[in-house]
């Protein structure tokens, strides 16, 4: 297996792919929420994987993504939240669910 990680974005089911070499590792689900606002419910990294730091790679590289495109996310999946409270994205527009903030 290849160290190399990488994050895809597939518009087709519509989430953020994260493979270790060839291997899918786990995946980031998007929708959109209306008014340019994408949400961001579920993140998922395969447990054979974990502590490769896919999760942090997977946030880290679809957030910088959607922060190009010019989104606002929502990010109600409690990883993405919690990974956001650590971690600067620069142009990243967010808008918190309720009872949530940065």
């Amino acid at each position: 297996m290849s160290d190399d990680v990488t994050v895809t974005r597939n518009e087709e089911t519509r989430r953020y792919e994260v493979h270790l070499g060839d291997e899918l590792g786990g995946f980031l689900k998007f929708r959109p929420a209306g008014d340019g606002r994408v949400e961001l419910p579920h993140t998922e990294v395969d447990p054979a994987f974990e502590g490769h730091g896919l999760g942090s790679a997977l946030a880290r590289e679809a957030l910088a993504d959607l922060a190009r495109r010019g989104d606002t996310i929502v990010p109600s999946c409690p990883f993405v939240a919690s990974w956001l409270k650590g971690h600067d994205v620069p142009g990243l527009k967010v808008d918190w669910p309720d009872g949530a903030s940065s």
